[in-house]
């Protein structure tokens, strides 16, 4: 079935299409026109009207005291400061104050004593029957600290880990003075000049004393590139049961 679109001759002649009443195309200069046929523009239209008993003004009160103060009706009311509007903002010039820091945490002490470090000398060493003081400083005494070193490796058990690591620590010391001597030694025959070997003595002998003291004040001497050979000696060389 076929619709046929009916159209109508404007006031220029030509042919307008067919349009309904809810055609509302802005560009159609008759949209006002028909939009007041289609609502009823000029006729007895029925308007709103107020709805007697749905609302009553309200007439002022007799007490307008409570409109007066603005604060009267807050939700909350302070007492102990000034209203908002009586407060001033803070001076920029004047420092913030912070609250002190906290305390630094410190961990509860142990209800345990401390163990009680002891001294080189409070007491004698098994297989010697000298102090220990003596024990660990004899070791590093030039010329003779390498008797004393061999000595207390093979009268000394095993333990005594201190005086043992000290005796074969200063047994290993000993031995790498005496190569390095020798070595000097031939450079000295070599060049004819024994000045590096002269000096290198004095060296040794001065780092001795050194040891010595530190060791005799209980100060831990650990010499890192002697620590191999120490070890070596201390397990290859046996105490006497």
């Amino acid at each position: 079935m076929k619709l046929r679109v009916f159209s109508e001759r404007n006031p220029h002649g030509m042919m307008e299409p067919k349009r309904t009443k809810y055609d509302t195309n802005p560009l159609d200069p008759d949209v006002a026109r028909k939009t007041e046929q289609v609502w009823g523009e000029g006729e007895d239209v029925p308007t709103t009207g107020a709805v007697k008993g749905a609302t009553t003004p309200v007439g002022p009160r007799a007490n307008q005291n409570g409109r007066g103060d603005v604060y009267s009706e807050a939700p909350t009311r302070t007492f102990d400061a000034p209203p908002a509007s009586d407060s001033s903002y803070p001076s920029v010039f004047v420092p913030p104050t912070y609250a002190p820091p906290a305390e630094v945490y410190k961990p509860p002490q142990s209800p345990y004593p401390q163990p009680i470090v002891q001294s080189p000398a409070s007491r004698n060493v098994t297989g010697l029957g000298l102090p220990e003081k003596w024990a660990v400083m004899l070791p590093y005494a030039p010329y003779i600290g390498v008797v004393a070193s061999i000595l207390e490796l093979i009268l000394v058990p095993r333990n005594e880990v201190r005086v043992r690591g000290h005796a074969s620590q200063a047994l290993a010391l000993h031995i790498a003075i005496v190569a390095i001597g020798m070595m000097f030694g031939v450079l000295g025959a070599i060049t004819g000049s024994s000045a590096g070997g002269s000096i290198f003595r004095f060296a040794a002998f001065v780092f001795l004393i050194i040891s010595l003291i530190r060791v005799g004040q209980g100060a831990t001497h650990r010499i890192a590139p002697l620590t191999d050979p120490a070890d070596w000696l201390n397990k290859h060389i046996e105490p006497r049961k």
